[in-house]
């Protein structure tokens, strides 16, 4: 069975929102923030994820900074998951 990738680009930020809720995640509409009230730090950058450009890539619940950097480090930790 093919996956679907979904661009989070045109969801609206309230979507988006309630995306990372149901990830056991809570946001200010602006940040993500883990069960203890921490910014989610996008791992390979290590920068601040905020919702409007958040990225999770198929087959995780990892949340990442939409940018090239993020996207090519997480593909060699992980393997091409496209």
């Amino acid at each position: 069975m093919a996956m679907e990738l979904v661009s989070l680009k045109n969801v609206s930020l309230k979507s988006k929102v309630q995306l990372v809720e149901q990830l056991g995640y809570t946001s200010n509409g602006e940040f993500i923030f883990d069960a203890t009230g921490n910014k989610i730090v996008d791992r390979y950058i290590e920068i601040p994820v905020r919702v409007d450009n958040m990225v999770i890539l198929p087959g995780s619940t990892i949340i990442l900074d939409d940018n090239e950097l993020s996207i090519a480090s997480y593909i060699e930790e992980f393997g091409n998951v496209f």
